[in-house]
């Protein structure tokens, strides 16, 4: 009471127990386990999830009022994937960690190791990654962490379950294409950096087949953001 509490997950609670943390959230209200008595609480709730709760309401397994009254300020994280040159940085702070926890030498990557890092699409995000290191540490003998020291499903480019990577779009020049190259000529770095945006916009909208939540986890943008430039850019899914 008079603090903060955090929900993790709160796309796998059953209905019941929905029920009570939306009369909880609404009322201000709880009741102690084994006591009968309602007790007035202040608190702030930050609630985390990994599921699209939009297409959870859709399906009829998250209620539609505990969504909006959570929805009120939402902070999306996007997916590891979705910007790949924070790899370099955080696989660099993960090494010289647990080097210093495990009373180790400093260890450095071989280039062609954080080549491959750079490549692969992290399912399993930052953690992911985190535990990738950690294993490199251990399996490498020596100074230099190389791609033998690698695990077999990033060498693979699978996740640990079997998942392919996803595979790269074949080029195609038809105007429009996600996958067409962006062709600066003599453009201002404004108009440059508006042609990016727009191709960049296009293809993950492609990719997730126009569904625009999708789509914005994967841009790190709000789902109104991702309309306006939508809008912006005159862009429209292809018959």
């Amino acid at each position: 009471n008079g603090g903060t509490l955090f929900l993790d997950e709160v796309g796998d609670m059953s209905l019941r127990v929905q029920t009570k943390v939306l009369r909880a959230l609404q009322e201000g209200e709880i009741e102690k386990v084994g006591d009968n008595r309602t007790v007035k609480v202040d608190v702030r709730v930050i609630a985390a999830t990994n599921k699209d709760l939009e297409q959870e309401v859709s399906a009829g397994r998250f209620r539609e009022d505990l969504y909006y009254r959570l929805n009120v300020v939402p902070i999306v994280s996007p997916p590891l994937r979705s910007h790949p040159e924070d790899v370099e940085l955080l696989a660099g702070a993960f090494l010289k960690a647990y080097c210093a926890e495990n009373d180790l030498p400093q260890k450095t990557f071989e280039p062609r190791v954080m080549e491959l890092l750079g490549r692969y699409p992290w399912p399993g995000n930052v953690r992911e990654l985190r535990n990738q290191v950690e294993r490199m540490i251990i399996m490498s003998p020596g100074r230099t962490i190389r791609l033998e020291d690698v695990g077999p499903e990033l060498r693979a480019g699978k996740a640990p379950g079997g998942t392919p990577a996803p595979a790269a779009a074949a080029p195609d020049a038809s105007p429009g294409s996600a996958s067409a190259a962006v062709d600066l000529g003599d453009l201002t770095i404004q108009e440059a950096k508006k042609r990016f945006e727009e191709t960049l916009i296009l293809q993950a909208l492609e990719r997730n087949d126009w569904n625009i939540t999708k789509a914005a986890d994967e841009l790190g943008l709000e789902r109104t953001n991702l309309h306006k430039k939508i809008k912006q850019y005159g862009l429209a899914k292809k018959e």
